[in-house]
Protein backbone atom coordinates (compact mmCIF):
# COMPACT_ATOMS: atom_id res chain seq x y z
CA UNK A 1 0.00 0.00 0.00
CA UNK A 2 1.34 3.44 -0.92
CA UNK A 3 1.71 6.10 1.72
CA UNK A 4 -0.35 9.22 1.26
CA UNK A 5 2.15 11.28 3.27
CA UNK A 6 5.16 12.40 1.30
CA UNK A 7 8.30 13.23 3.19
CA UNK A 8 10.19 16.14 1.69
CA UNK A 9 13.92 16.04 2.03
CA UNK A 10 16.42 18.74 1.22
CA UNK A 11 19.76 17.75 -0.07
CA UNK A 12 23.02 19.63 -0.41
CA UNK A 13 24.67 19.30 -3.76
CA UNK A 14 28.47 19.25 -3.64
CA UNK A 15 28.95 19.78 -7.35
CA UNK A 16 28.04 22.84 -9.34
CA UNK A 17 25.20 22.74 -11.82
CA UNK A 18 27.56 23.92 -14.58
CA UNK A 19 30.32 21.52 -13.41
CA UNK A 20 32.93 24.26 -13.37
CA UNK A 21 31.80 26.09 -16.51
CA UNK A 22 31.21 29.78 -16.05
CA UNK A 23 29.83 32.40 -18.35
CA UNK A 24 32.46 35.12 -18.02
CA UNK A 25 30.69 37.35 -20.54
CA UNK A 26 28.28 38.49 -17.83
CA UNK A 27 31.11 39.62 -15.52
CA UNK A 28 32.25 43.00 -16.87
CA UNK A 29 35.96 43.13 -16.14
CA UNK A 30 36.88 46.27 -17.99
CA UNK A 31 40.52 46.50 -19.10
CA UNK A 32 41.48 43.51 -16.96
CA UNK A 33 41.31 40.69 -19.48
CA UNK A 34 44.04 39.72 -21.85
CA UNK A 35 47.78 40.01 -22.12
CA UNK A 36 49.72 43.10 -23.13
CA UNK A 37 49.89 41.88 -26.73
CA UNK A 38 46.12 41.41 -26.76
CA UNK A 39 45.57 44.93 -25.45
CA UNK A 40 47.93 46.43 -28.04
CA UNK A 41 46.09 44.56 -30.80
CA UNK A 42 42.80 45.70 -29.29
CA UNK A 43 43.98 49.32 -29.42
CA UNK A 44 44.85 49.02 -33.12
CA UNK A 45 41.72 47.13 -34.19
CA UNK A 46 39.06 47.47 -31.49
CA UNK A 47 36.60 44.64 -31.08
CA UNK A 48 33.10 45.99 -30.32
CA UNK A 49 32.34 42.95 -28.12
CA UNK A 50 35.06 43.88 -25.62
CA UNK A 51 34.34 47.32 -24.15
CA UNK A 52 37.24 49.58 -23.25
CA UNK A 53 36.54 51.33 -19.99
CA UNK A 54 37.89 54.87 -19.65
CA UNK A 55 36.99 55.41 -16.03
CA UNK A 56 39.22 58.09 -14.43
CA UNK A 57 41.24 58.44 -17.65
CA UNK A 58 41.02 61.49 -19.88
CA UNK A 59 41.88 61.50 -23.55
CA UNK A 60 44.95 63.45 -24.63
CA UNK A 61 43.49 64.45 -27.97
CA UNK A 62 40.37 64.56 -30.09
CA UNK A 63 38.88 62.19 -32.63
CA UNK A 64 37.77 63.74 -35.91
CA UNK A 65 36.29 61.57 -38.68
CA UNK A 66 37.68 58.41 -37.09
CA UNK A 67 41.24 59.79 -36.84
CA UNK A 68 42.83 60.65 -33.50
CA UNK A 69 44.70 63.96 -33.18
CA UNK A 70 47.05 64.44 -30.24
CA UNK A 71 46.67 67.78 -28.43
CA UNK A 72 49.66 68.61 -26.17
CA UNK A 73 47.58 71.02 -24.06
CA UNK A 74 45.32 68.14 -22.98
CA UNK A 75 48.18 66.23 -21.34
CA UNK A 76 47.95 66.65 -17.54
CA UNK A 77 50.83 68.61 -16.05
CA UNK A 78 51.92 68.08 -12.48
CA UNK A 79 53.35 71.20 -10.91
CA UNK A 80 55.52 70.22 -7.96
CA UNK A 81 57.51 72.80 -6.02
CA UNK A 82 61.23 72.32 -5.61
CA UNK A 83 62.03 71.41 -2.02
CA UNK A 84 65.74 71.97 -2.45
CA UNK A 85 67.12 73.60 0.67
CA UNK A 86 63.84 73.05 2.53
CA UNK A 87 64.63 72.43 6.17
CA UNK A 88 61.36 71.01 7.50
CA UNK A 89 60.66 67.31 7.51
CA UNK A 90 57.81 65.98 5.33
CA UNK A 91 55.93 64.69 8.35
CA UNK A 92 54.74 65.79 11.77
CA UNK A 93 56.33 63.96 14.64
CA UNK A 94 54.16 62.30 17.26
CA UNK A 95 56.26 64.09 19.90
CA UNK A 96 54.79 67.47 18.97
CA UNK A 97 52.61 68.92 21.68
CA UNK A 98 49.03 69.59 20.70
CA UNK A 99 48.05 73.18 20.13
CA UNK A 100 44.80 74.87 19.24
CA UNK A 101 44.81 77.44 16.46
CA UNK A 102 41.70 79.57 16.29
CA UNK A 103 39.73 80.26 13.15
CA UNK A 104 41.10 82.86 10.75
CA UNK A 105 38.49 85.61 10.78
CA UNK A 106 37.90 88.79 8.79
CA UNK A 107 39.23 90.77 11.77
CA UNK A 108 42.51 88.84 11.60
CA UNK A 109 42.78 89.55 7.87
CA UNK A 110 42.12 93.26 8.48
CA UNK A 111 44.75 93.37 11.22
CA UNK A 112 47.36 91.79 8.96
CA UNK A 113 46.72 93.86 5.83
CA UNK A 114 45.35 97.28 6.80
CA UNK A 115 45.65 98.00 10.53
CA UNK A 116 49.32 99.01 10.57
CA UNK A 117 48.92 101.41 7.62
CA UNK A 118 45.86 103.04 9.21
CA UNK A 119 47.72 103.55 12.51
CA UNK A 120 50.69 105.16 10.71
CA UNK A 121 48.39 107.43 8.70
CA UNK A 122 46.54 108.50 11.87
CA UNK A 123 49.75 109.21 13.80
CA UNK A 124 51.30 111.18 10.89
CA UNK A 125 48.05 113.08 10.19
CA UNK A 126 47.71 111.73 6.64
CA UNK A 127 43.93 111.29 6.81
CA UNK A 128 41.37 113.72 5.40
CA UNK A 129 38.24 114.92 7.26
CA UNK A 130 36.32 111.71 6.24
CA UNK A 131 39.07 109.42 7.56
CA UNK A 132 40.23 108.45 4.05
CA UNK A 133 44.00 108.22 3.47
CA UNK A 134 45.63 111.05 1.51
CA UNK A 135 48.12 108.62 -0.06
CA UNK A 136 46.26 105.27 -0.42
CA UNK A 137 48.30 102.11 -0.72
CA UNK A 138 47.99 99.62 -3.54
CA UNK A 139 45.50 97.48 -1.59
CA UNK A 140 43.32 100.45 -0.65
CA UNK A 141 42.78 101.48 -4.29
CA UNK A 142 41.26 98.16 -5.36
CA UNK A 143 37.59 97.75 -6.17
CA UNK A 144 35.77 94.87 -4.45
CA UNK A 145 35.83 92.85 -7.70
CA UNK A 146 39.58 93.40 -8.19
CA UNK A 147 40.24 92.35 -4.59
CA UNK A 148 38.19 89.18 -5.10
CA UNK A 149 40.04 88.40 -8.35
CA UNK A 150 43.40 88.88 -6.64
CA UNK A 151 42.35 86.64 -3.76
CA UNK A 152 41.38 83.79 -6.08
CA UNK A 153 44.54 83.91 -8.19
CA UNK A 154 46.71 80.84 -8.22
CA UNK A 155 49.57 81.11 -5.76
CA UNK A 156 48.27 84.11 -3.83
CA UNK A 157 49.24 84.07 -0.20
CA UNK A 158 48.45 86.70 2.37
CA UNK A 159 51.46 85.60 4.42
CA UNK A 160 54.02 86.45 1.75
CA UNK A 161 57.22 88.29 2.64
CA UNK A 162 56.04 91.68 1.33
CA UNK A 163 53.36 92.04 4.07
Amino acid sequence: MASTCMILRRGIATSCVCHGKRNFRKFLLYNKRGSRQFKEAQAKNPDPDIPIDKRDVRDTGIKVNGKFYFVPEMVPELIVPSLEGFELKPYVSYKVEEFDQGRFTAQDLFDIIYAEKIKKDFINGELDENGEPLSPSENEQLTPQQAKDNATKTGCDIFSAKH
